[in-house]
This record gives C-alpha cells, structure tokens and sequence, in this order.
C-alpha cells in the first residue's frame, strides 16, 4: 500500500470548490479521483462489531414505529496486500457506558480487544466523525502516544474535539492535537489507492464518507452516521433522537443522493456504521469479512 497523502492534498486543489450552503457530490468524480493514486486497490474490506446500543427504530428512522432495534458498533479495515488502513476506532467500556444513559448495553470486551490490536498493526487510521464511539480508541486509551502518528483527523473533527467534544474523555488539548495528522480538504481527498474521503458535514461538522474501491473492481461508500439503519436512505428519511443535533438541511442533501445511488448502482455498497441488519446480511454474502485480520 502506498501511501501519498502529499499527492492528495494537491490533488483537491483540482478539484470543483464545495458551493457554500449546498452539499453535493458526483460519484463519476468521485471514482476519478480514486485513481489519482497509482498502485494496486484494496483486496478486501473487514468489519467488527464490539458493542451495540438497544434503542427504539423510530429514533433512527423519523415516523418510523416504536419497536426495538439494535445499534452495532464497528470498526472497519480495508486491507492491501501489503498493509491495511482502519476506519474508525472502537471504543473503550467507559466510553460505551455513555451511550447507554444509564442503562447497561452489551460490550463485547474480546472483540474490543481485537480492535485495539488492528489498530496497533494499521498502516493508517481514519475516522468518519468526532464521536467517541468511532473516535475514542485513538485518543481514551494508553496507546494514544503510538496511534496518533498514523492517525488522520480532519481540521473539522479537531476543532470539535478541542471545544466542543460529545464526551469529556475524548476532549483534546491543544498539545494532544498536535501529535495527530491533521488535514483539510474542500471536497474529495485521494487517500491511497482505491480511496477516498468525501467530505460530508452534516451529523457532526467533521462527518466525512469513505468511498474505497477494490482491485477486483466491488466498490463500498462507507456513510458513517450520515444514517443510523439503511432504510433512512431507502426511505430518505432522518433521525428524530432528541439528544442530538445536526444539520438537517445537509443530511436531507445527503440521504437524497445516497438514495439514487442506491436505486441506480447496485453494484455499489453503501455501508451504514450502525445498521446490525446490513452487517450480518453482508457479511454472510461475503460481501463484508467478519472478524479483523492481524
């Protein structure tokens, strides 16, 4: 795997400026860009989950019913055949204890661990958003010192994490922000061969999208929390969960284009981080690993 973060910064420069106020996104521009980097593309994509959340669907899906539903939480590695890159980092059990406002959720501390060790063996580690659920890994733990050199933050998720974090324990300084790699981008950022950071504010100021391609050609765009279950891009439909704040205007940009993509590109998979319907449905097609590789 061949790493040019270099070549992508000057690579955004030739890119179509972000219109203020509008989000789009082309995905003929989007696959260009993911070529801008020469090498061999990734051979395959693995993802973990460690932990899930138990809310009722109709906090995930406006009008949804209130039935219950299960929130995964995961961590992803697209491998190379000389490395692999980790999207988004797991998160310890006292971070997890937040997400569940008191109530006791399932933490799986085997399959953390297992996070915590593909982090360790990561070319590179790249985070969707600035919750701790995604971010924690690389900034509550004592292996912080070790993974920031390898760990890419935007401008966007820095600010939030050194003034405004969802959690004090994953709040930065301003000398803890400087050990990571921080970068920014108007748009699209070719990040290795076969990869793209699609820049995506809307569920928090610093969300991005992954699009990564394979060598054998099967492409994923991995959303983050752009929606919590795929049928809020099936259905464009956003989240109705009162203790959170975003920028609705953006997401409803968002979901409509994720939701033509969907309807007229079936051979790209689009990845929601927390749908654990999606997640088991792929990763018995073996369209998704399911378990991490050292």
């Amino acid at each position: 795997m061949k790493s040019a973060l270099h070549l992508g910064l000057l690579a955004f420069l030739l890119l179509s400026a972000q219109k203020p106020g509008v989000w789009t996104a082309d995905i003929d521009q989007i696959r260009q860009t993911a070529r801008l980097i020469p090498g061999r593309g990734p051979l395959r994509v693995n993802v973990l989950k460690f932990a899930e959340s138990r809310r009722a669907k109709k906090f995930s899906i406006k009008g949804a019913p209130d039935e219950p539903s299960v929130q995964a939480r995961t961590a992803v590695q697209i491998v190379y055949t000389d490395g692999y890159i980790m999207l988004d980092s797991g998160m310890d059990q006292q971070v997890h204890n937040f997400f569940g406002r008191g109530v006791v959720e399932p933490y799986d501390s085997d399959a953390a661990r297992e996070v915590e060790r593909a982090l360790v063996g990561a070319r590179s580690i790249v985070v969707t958003h600035e919750h701790g659920d995604h971010v924690a890994g690389v900034i509550h733990t004592p292996l912080a010192k070790d993974l920031a050199p390898k760990t890419i933050l935007t401008r966007d998720q820095v600010k939030t994490l050194l003034t405004n974090p969802q959690m004090p324990e994953i709040q930065l300084t301003a000398e803890m922000a400087s050990r990571y790699n921080v970068i920014d981008y108007e748009k699209y950022l070719p990040f290795g061969p076969g990869i793209v950071l699609i820049k995506a504010p809307g569920h928090t100021p610093g969300s991005q999208m992954v699009y990564a391609r394979l060598d054998s050609g099967r492409e994923y765009l991995f959303i983050g929390d752009t929606a919590w279950h795929m049928d809020g891009v099936r259905q464009v439909k956003g989240k109705d969960a009162p203790w959170i704040q975003e920028d609705e205007e953006s997401l409803k940009a968002q979901l409509i284009w994720l939701n033509r993509l969907y309807n007229t590109d079936p051979n790209l998979f689009i990845i929601a981080s927390h749908d654990d319907e999606q997640r088991r449905d792929l990763v018995a097609k073996g369209i998704l690993g399911g378990k991490l590789e050292r």
